[in-house]
């Protein structure tokens, strides 16, 4: 099986490859209320656990969305997929965490701390409150003791073994780098402190890159609870305390179950287990949560599992990885009109070599980096962008003319965005917390 790097800087491509080997499910946007572009298209493909989150959505109950940023480099347009994803789910209700990973930042890239700051407030926050982010809660990991705490307490669960599994770190990897990712294990479960809001779902987006982070989580968290749920070696399905006073929380788990309507329970104190011989599929979820309060009693330490939804990478305008470190390659946000407009005009594309061929032979988009910033950010409309794509296709419309659409789009938007992100630094503030809620 191969291993996902997240710090590596290779782009990935075949995801169903990555799906299969890795586990992760195809996401289904229909049912969700008037679902971005970014759902309908595909380019949000796959999850982990977000059957949680659409359950929250549905019976309008609370669930949060935490992301972070790394302060390095300066945000490209690539990088607004997350924050369209953020500003969807707090247009449902959900409570919005930023993590500023000033910690993974010094551990992995050696930014310094004051350096992180300037580039998280100039390249990021001003950037997120243009784009029309309410406020929120945008931290740093090194200022927030609840996160760093966690990290530490929480860390108690995995060995060396394990994060070099997931990881690949060797004998000289820096101590610093070992500790960041469960820096990040704090940033997500942290959420769920009750200082911060209490136990509930809780969606991560990420590139497919992440999710090596996304898997640690769910496993710690996962292995706090104190009760497993789940079909036996014998093929029946139930409910198994594995921590805790037994007897308390078998008892508290039988009186759980039958308010959720289950009646056929075969309760076997010896082995402190309840089977559940009514249960459907389905159920484990719902089971699940609904024992957190009585494991809450007994441990701080009891979280929701976290889910995760992994979109597409967008391709560089030069053809490779989109990168802040190669500055054609992207679009930045803190570009000015002209210089986004020329990076376009200079973007590779799925044309032909001339275009009387082009004309003859049609384009091919899904080769055209100009197209997939039509498909992930500039054509909301489905039709219209499905009438570009035929365009293309039979040679009727020229790279030339896609090309300038494209441009002129993106000068609008960056001309748009600057105006906005001046008229943003007087509310940085209202965003921005040091350590505390």
């Amino acid at each position: 099986m191969a291993r996902i790097d997240p710090w590596a800087k290779k782009q990935f491509d075949d995801y169903s490859r990555l799906m299969e080997e890795f586990g992760i499910q195809r996401f289904d946007a229909s049912g969700l209320p008037d679902p971005p572009a970014l759902f309908r298209r595909g380019i949000v493909f796959g999850h982990r656990g977000f059957e949680r989150v659409r359950a929250a959505i549905e019976g309008r109950k609370p669930f949060a969305v935490l992301t972070g940023l790394m302060p390095s480099g300066p945000m490209h347009i690539g990088n607004k997929m997350v924050m369209d994803q953020v500003m969807y789910f707090q247009s449902l209700g959900a409570d919005v965490f930023i993590a500023v990973a000033d910690i993974e930042a010094y551990a992995t890239r050696g930014v310094s701390f004051e350096r992180a700051e300037k580039v998280a407030v100039e390249n990021y926050i001003l950037n997120y409150i243009a784009l029309g982010l309410k406020p929120c809660q945008i931290y740093f990991q090194s200022r927030r003791r609840a996160v760093k705490d966690l990290g530490y307490i929480l860390g108690k669960k995995v060995n060396w073994s394990a994060m070099k599994a997931i990881y690949g770190f060797s004998d000289d990897t820096n101590m610093a780098h070992v500790f960041s990712p469960l820096v990040q294990v704090g940033d997500v479960l942290h959420v769920q402190l009750e200082e911060y809001g209490g136990p509930r779902p809780t969606v991560v987006p990420v590139g497919v890159d992440q999710d090596p982070h996304i898997r640690l989580t769910r496993d710690i968290a996962h292995a706090h609870r104190l009760f497993n749920v789940g079909t036996a070696r014998d093929g029946r399905f139930g409910v198994f305390v594995k921590g805790g006073p037994a007897g308390e929380l078998l008892s508290r788990a039988e009186g759980v179950l039958r308010d959720l309507g289950h009646t056929k329970l075969d309760v076997i104190a010896n082995y402190n287990v309840i089977y559940v011989d009514d249960a459907s599929p389905g159920d484990e979820v719902r089971i699940e949560d609904a024992l957190i309060d009585a494991e809450r009693e007994h441990s701080r330490y009891i979280f929701v599992p976290p889910c995760a939804t992994f979109h597409r990478f967008m391709t560089g305008l030069t053809g490779g990885k989109m990168s802040s470190s190669v500055p054609e390659s992207a679009v930045f946000l803190n570009d000015e009109p002209e210089v986004g407009a020329r990076k376009v005009r200079a973007a590779k594309t799925g044309g032909r070599v001339s275009a009387e061929e082009q004309r003859r032979l049609g384009g091919v988009p899904e080769e055209c980096t100009v197209f997939e910033m039509f498909a992930y950010l500039l054509v909301d409309d489905d039709r219209e962008l499905e009438e570009i794509r035929s365009a293309c296709r039979q040679g009727t419309l020229l790279c030339g003319a896609c090309k300038r659409r494209a441009s002129e789009a993106v000068a609008e938007f960056l001309k748009g965005l600057q105006s906005r992100r001046e008229e943003a630094r007087d509310q940085v503030k209202e965003y921005l917390v040091e350590g505390g809620a």
